[in-house]
């Protein structure tokens, strides 16, 4: 079946070369400003969804990407200190901490002000990691370790893009390029990376275990899983492996590099309720692959129509 939807890409890969020129593979999932079509439609437990309605859900308004949602303690060490519709993670150990996701630059300093107003130092920061090599969620790394110091670490796949990131010239830091299933430790925290490429080439899903009341959690930091308006070869190949991976990840707190992909307003209500955590959530964990996989195979059928087969 893998084979076949592989060779099928590739005869509209070449279709739309044909038609748009070469650039068609120049660039992965759509960004703001380049919005998607709005078809196909998929429904995915009783809620529709099209390529548009996806990308809008996760970004927002341009006002969402840059106010800061209220910082909060997610379970353990780990707290969120990104804005409406940019999530950004702190995790706190015995060592310094490190940060997830430093989003645009010029929310820096909003998540600067996340993490002293949850009570811990932007300074101890020593180690930068993120999900995908896309503006919204890595343009601030120079801006961090400038601030910081920290060691910013990055999958390999995703170097070339990082390269071409240079946020008012600055180049982007890769202090340590990391490999599918590589870890990063400090202090008492070991995250894994785990490479869930289709979104971008070094699409880095992490995984870690964090405790609360004395039990063990499985957190999962999920990377966009978001498919390209045109399904390459290569993009169907990465995301016939991507998506198996993501469902076999051990899971009882979902989060994503969107607060939109796990519900995150909705949880957080249910905090200030005084509701348990709402965080620990297992039948959330295949929420967000449901919808991009059923979303992946509907644009896979369409573009495989318009070829002709």
């Amino acid at each position: 079946m893998n084979d076949r939807l592989t060779r099928v890409a590739l005869v509209m890969f070449i279709t739309a070369v044909a038609v748009l020129g070469p650039s068609v593979n120049s660039g992965r999932a759509q960004t703001a400003s380049t919005p998607p079509a709005d078809h196909p439609e998929v429904t995915v437990r009783g809620r529709k969804y099209t390529p548009q309605s996806i990308l809008a859900r996760n970004m927002g308004t341009p006002e969402d990407q840059t106010t800061q949602f209220p910082p909060h303690k997610i379970i353990g060490n780990l707290y969120y200190v990104g804005t409406r519709t940019l999530s950004s993670f702190l995790i706190v150990t015995t060592r310094g901490n490190i940060l997830i996701n430093s989003t645009y630059e010029r929310n820096v300093p909003t998540i600067e002000k996340s993490v002293e107003q949850l009570g811990f130092k932007f300074s101890d920061i020593k180690i930068l990691l993120g999900t995908h090599a896309h503006g919204d969620h890595q343009e601030g790394d120079a801006l961090v370790k400038q601030l910081t110091g920290a060691q910013a670490m990055a999958m390999a796949e995703d170097v070339p893009a990082l390269q071409d990131m240079k946020p008012s010239g600055k180049s982007h830091p890769i202090d340590k390029t990391l490999h599918d299933g590589e870890t990063v430790t400090l202090g008492d925290t070991t995250l894994t990376a785990h490479l869930t490429a289709g979104h971008t080439r070094g699409c880095t899903t992490w995984t870690m275990e964090e405790r609360e009341v004395g039990k063990p959690y499985n957190v999962v930091i999920g990377c966009s899983l978001r498919p390209p308006a045109t399904l390459t070869p290569q993009v169907v190949a990465e995301f016939n492996h991507t998506f198996p991976l993501v469902r076999s990840l051990p899971c009882d707190v979902p989060l994503g590099d969107h607060p939109a992909q796990y519900n995150l307003a909705e949880k957080y209500a249910e905090i200030e309720r005084g509701a348990r955590n709402p965080f620990i959530d297992p039948a959330g964990c295949k929420y967000e692959v449901d919808i991009e996989e059923a979303m992946f195979h509907a644009l896979l059928d369409e573009q495989q129509k318009a070829a002709g087969w």
